[in-house]
């Protein structure tokens, strides 16, 4: 877990930003399923942060069941924001990142990851999310974020 923390706060400090200066720090909460040689559905909370413009880093965490048993999913993602500032429409983002999933009684993996998503207006201070992604299977998430702007947004 700490590796993924480590990798989401590099991510977010050593990538230089490209586009608009202005930076968030976001909080959501949904739903993750994923369908692979098993199947998981869990309930998930993740953390970014976009320093300034177009990068996210994203740590994420979700509790379920794979299979009928207890398990967790963690992901940390870099993610490159389309339209950071827009206040209305539908924001596009893509990502690259690192995941982990294990269950009870069985041994966990780690992937690497890639994914795409939708959200309501990146500039605005709350919103829906969609997420679809590959690594450890299809992954789908979905729920709701809030932002929190530097004070003259």
């Amino acid at each position: 877990m700490r590796s993924l923390a480590a990798l989401g706060w590099a991510l977010t400090t050593l990538v230089p930003a490209a586009g608009a200066q202005l930076a968030a720090t976001e909080w959501s909460v949904g739903v993750t399923a994923v369908a692979a040689r098993y199947t998981f559905w869990g309930a998930g909370l993740e953390l970014a942060h976009r320093p300034s413009g177009q990068v996210r880093g994203a740590v994420a965490g979700a509790a379920g069941a794979r299979d009928g048993q207890a398990a967790v999913r963690f992901d940390a993602t870099a993610q490159f924001v389309v339209t950071p500032s827009a206040r209305t429409g539908v924001t596009i983002s893509g990502g690259l990142g690192l995941a982990y999933a294990g269950a009870r009684h069985e041994r966990g993996a780690a992937w690497a990851t890639a994914q795409l998503g939708a959200e309501a207006a990146a500039g605005r201070r709350r919103g829906w999310f969609v997420e679809v992604g590959l690594g450890g299977g299809v992954r789908v998430a979905a729920g709701w974020r809030w932002r929190r702007f530097p004070s003259w947004w």
